[in-house]
């Protein structure tokens, strides 16, 4: 159930509509919009009827009443018709500027993550990805630098003045990764850890859910859905490929995905063509297919030498070829009426 607030609609009526909710036992969430506020009604299973729609549009300030059809109803854009923008420092995820985020699968020294932030930097980029802690499928594999990843990463951030986005993996290390980081990444194989979907919704990091590895567009709305519904509206999803039948690339990039959620929820979505091919080779083309599917971002892994790469390498592009492929990034971009800001750099294209 959506309470649609009018255009002139004092904060004492918001106030007082939500504690209305409140005082029948369910939960309201209170969702700004570009002209109006609307509130969430969460809990309330079978609806109000005929008379609890009244006794709402009796209250002053309420303009209508509406029911919302979706099982996702605070992420639906049935709730929220413009999209929301999730904003990080002087980042914005959601409006016309397409942001990148790229870095290596894993930090390996400071370095290599050094090296990657510095020409991040140049090249016009303001947010960097970097694993710390690594949940693989083999329990040989690296798992990462834990404790001593995220100092670097802070130490990075600081230093370039670089957003950090970073997996976090459960939910005793949660504090130490919110403590390090600006965005948390829930990555495939938790996009059904509910309690830890539940936990990082207590902080203030905006969150990026990965869609899971077979999971359908509506069990990703849902993981969003738990986020949002307990207290965190910060959410950007990430569209990174589907477990099917091809093994040709690691997984199958399912760009029909960025269009439909875009028309079903308000929350912005980026997009990872690193992992949704696995195949260097290839991510240039996703990329940029992904962006003209109307993605608002993407992210990319990005390594000084992917041959010697703790994880990833072979899906890991080289800064020559992240810096190519920013430029032609940038006229699909404009293609499609978006822009790329980027910075041209000797250094960066001659790696």
């Amino acid at each position: 159930m959506l309470i649609m607030m009018k255009l002139d609609a004092s904060r004492e009526d918001i106030l007082r509509v939500a504690e209305k909710i409140r005082s029948l036992g369910f939960t309201p969430h209170e969702i700004p919009g570009a002209s109006r506020v609307a509130i969430g009604i969460t809990g309330n299973k079978g609806g109000f009827g005929e008379e609890g729609r009244a006794l709402f549009l009796s209250l002053g300030g309420v303009t209508d009443v509406v029911r919302i059809t979706k099982p996702f109803k605070l992420v639906s854009r049935e709730v929220k018709p413009e999209t929301t923008l999730v904003k990080v420092r002087d980042v914005v995820f959601g409006g016309d500027e397409i942001q990148i985020a790229a870095g290596p699968c894993s930090v390996e020294s400071r370095d290599q993550l050094f090296e990657v932030a510095g020409i991040l930097k140049s090249a016009g980029v303001k947010v960097m990805r970097g694993g710390a802690f690594k949940p693989r499928s083999s329990p040989y594999a690296f798992q990462g630098m834990k404790q001593a990843g995220l100092e670097l990463l802070k130490e990075a951030s600081e230093k370039f003045g670089l957003v950090i986005v970073t997996e976090v993996k459960d939910t005793e290390t949660l504090p130490m990764v919110a403590e390090h980081t600006d965005i948390l990444q829930i990555g495939a194989r938790n996009m059904q850890n509910f309690s830890l979907l539940e936990a990082v919704a207590k902080y203030k990091n905006p969150v990026l859910l990965k869609r899971g590895l077979a999971a359908t567009i509506e069990e990703l709305l849902m993981a969003a859905e738990y986020i949002y519904s307990n207290g965190n509206p910060n959410v950007i999803l990430c569209e990174r490929g589907i477990r099917t039948f091809e093994t040709y690339t690691r997984n199958t990039m399912d760009l029909s995905a960025i269009p439909v959620v875009k028309m079903l929820s308000h929350l912005p979505i980026i997009a990872d063509p690193s992992h949704g091919v696995g195949l260097w080779e290839h991510v240039g083309a996703m990329a940029k297919a992904s962006v003209a599917c109307g993605a608002d971002g993407l992210i990319i892994e990005v390594h000084p030498n992917p041959a010697m790469a703790l994880s990833d390498g072979p899906q890991s592009l080289k800064p020559k070829k992240f810096v190519k492929l920013l430029e032609e990034l940038k006229l699909v971009a404009e293609a499609v009426g978006r822009r790329l800001e980027t910075t041209e750099i000797e250094a960066a294209a001659s790696v």
